[in-house]
């Protein structure tokens, strides 16, 4: 397993907390799926908070990796991700899910 792999396990992982357990993005979520798409997921409402938490961890790797991506361009990196940009999405990812943390260590996974 490269070095590599425990950054994105861990970007994985704040995403994924804050996808179950962000409340008031997962409740804004849920409620613009079931205004925008209700015939999407055929008005079942366990399958649209599923849907609307993985919109919701989606949305946070996406937002957290736009500091990484420019901190790329402005070094002028090429190929593939540096170490220092990969921090900066995994403390992008962190800091976008700490509303949800007090949820997780309270709730458990």
């Amino acid at each position: 397993m490269s070095e590599r792999n425990f950054y994105y396990v861990g970007i994985a992982f704040f995403g994924m907390i804050n996808g179950i357990f962000n409340q008031l993005a997962l409740i804004f979520a849920l409620i613009h799926a079931q205004i925008l798409a209700p015939a999407l997921l055929f008005g079942n409402v366990p399958l649209t908070l599923m849907f609307a938490s993985l919109m919701v961890s989606t949305a946070t790797i996406i937002l957290a990796g736009i500091p990484a991506a420019l901190y790329e361009r402005y070094v002028g990196a090429k190929d593939d991700s540096t170490v220092v940009s990969l921090w900066i999405w995994l403390a992008g990812t962190a800091i976008l899910t700490l509303p949800a943390i007090g949820n997780f260590v309270a709730i458990g996974l």
